[in-house]
């Protein structure tokens, strides 16, 4: 998301879905799921690069699903620092703030070079196509669902099964869900115009909230005994809601450590080898206090809360 003013007075939050609708599928065949209103890609190791900023929550479960397939050597990646301007994410995080594969100052210049003039926000996740440098897609939810359909060739042994096919039905409603009501639902309470908007956005989430609570009670993850792609999707939101969400969005009815069965679920998967590990509170709370300077127009990061809290036992063993 590149920066602009977020909060329009008087109305209410919503996000622009329109992404760059390409795929990469196994030999550019139309895939077996989903849309396809964009050009196909074929499937090559090596080719592309995934570019993602671990600040961003649609962008760090596009690195979690990553790590969870063992793709690390298939799909390179590429991690803009946590704040932004006006133009677009830029990398500097690394030598010389230019990316070492790409060699570019600003993922925009990715999304230029296959759309000159490109008028929507520059937005993580983005995969790049190493060659030629352009832009191939940016769609987040596709993304993810690609990187275990059609790149399953490559995927380690005894990788999870994100999609199974049994729950598949179930576990793509708990997604909807989870996305408007959740994902989406915090970023409603924290831009919207009025108090009304705001009161409406804060009533929906928090009845989902308790949907999730009480859901968690009787099984370790969403989907039963195995973690799903539907768990990615949640986690990295409850991994930004004490830090950011229920503060800086006024998310704030309770904390998440106030809520036993989320709070312990959460803890399971941050200490799950692909969680925590690619979670990053420093650039979290960077990336939200200093680039929504609307709402947070003093640009001060808050120094808590202590994250070593993660790490407690979570007990659903």
């Amino acid at each position: 998301m590149s920066e602009e003013k977020y909060v329009k007075k008087g109305q209410e939050f919503s996000r622009d879905m329109n992404y760059v609708p390409d795929r990469i599928t196994k030999g550019a065949r139309r895939p077996e799921h989903g849309p396809v209103a964009g050009e196909l890609w074929p499937v090559e190791p090596g080719r592309y690069r995934l570019v993602a900023a671990k600040a961003c929550p649609w962008a760090n479960r596009a690195i979690i699903v990553r790590q969870l397939l063992g793709l690390e050597d298939v799909i390179s990646l590429g991690t803009p620092g946590p704040t932004h301007d006006q133009r677009s994410w830029t990398f500097d995080l690394d030598p010389g703030g230019r990316d070492p594969v790409l060699g570019i100052e600003r993922l925009q210049e990715a999304y230029f070079k296959r759309f000159p003039g490109y008028e929507r926000g520059i937005t993580v996740p983005a995969i790049v196509d190493v060659p030629t440098g352009e832009l191939v897609t940016n769609d987040f939810p596709w993304i993810t669902h690609d990187l275990y359909f059609e790149w399953r060739d490559y995927h380690r042994e005894g990788a999870p099964d994100l999609w199974p096919e049994d729950l598949r039905e179930e576990m793509e409603e708990v997604m909807q869900r989870i996305f408007t009501e959740v994902n989406n639902g915090v970023y409603r309470c924290g831009f919207a115009g009025s108090q009304e908007a705001y009161d409406a956005a804060y009533e929906r989430l928090w009845v989902a909230m308790d949907w999730l609570e009480e859901r968690l009670a009787d099984r370790r993850y969403l989907m039963g005994d195995a973690i799903t792609e539907a768990d990615v999707r949640l986690f990295t939101t409850l991994a930004r809601f004490d830090a950011v969400y229920h503060g800086h969005f006024k998310c704030n009815r309770q904390k998440l450590t106030e809520l036993p069965n989320l709070w312990g679920y959460a803890r399971d998967l941050f200490q799950t080898p692909g969680f925590g590990d690619n979670t990053d509170f420093e650039q979290i709370k960077a990336h939200y206090y200093v680039v929504h300077s609307d709402i947070n127009p003093s640009g001060i990061v808050p120094a808590g809360p202590d994250p070593a809290v993660w790490l407690t036992p979570h007990g659903r063993g």
